[in-house]
C-alpha cells in the first residue's frame, strides 16, 4: 500500500465514522450496525496492509488530523449509544425477570 492509498483510506474509515455519528444521532441502529461492520473491514485492511514507514510531514499530519477525526466521531457515538445500550440492557433483564416469573407462577402471574 502507497502513502496516498493508505490517507485515502484512513480518508474512507473518516468518512464512514461521520455517517455513523449521523445515524446514531438520528437512532438508525440497522444503519449504524451496517456502517460499523464496513468500518471494521476497513480498519482490518489498514492493520493488515499498513507499513511501518515514515511519512512525509505534510502526509503524516493529514493521517494525523484524519485519526483526531475518527476518534472524536468514535467518542461522540459512545456518548450517544452507551446510554441506549443501558436502557436496552435494563429491558432485557425486567422481560427475563417476567418470563422467569411467568414460567414459576404459570398464567396467573400478569407481569
Amino acid at each position: 500500500m502507497d502513502n496516498q492509498e493508505l490517507i485515502s483510506l484512513y480518508e474512507n474509515v473518516a468518512t464512514i465514522t461521520t455517517n455513523m455519528l449521523d445515524a446514531a444521532r438520528t437512532n438508525d441502529w440497522d444503519l449504524l450496525t451496517q456502517l460499523e461492520a464496513d468500518c471494521a473491514s476497513r480498519v482490518q485492511l489498514l492493520r493488515d496492509h499498513e507499513l511501518p514507514v515514515d511519512l512525509p510531514i505534510d502526509l503524516r499530519d493529514k493521517k494525523i488530523k484524519i485519526i483526531k477525526k475518527i476518534l472524536a466521531d468514535d467518542k461522540e457515538i459512545r456518548e450517544i449509544t452507551e446510554p441506549w445500550m443501558a436502557q436496552l440492557a435494563s429491558l432485557m433483564k425486567t422481560s427475563s425477570a417476567n418470563l422467569k416469573l411467568s414460567k414459576a407462577y404459570g398464567a396467573n402471574y400478569a407481569g
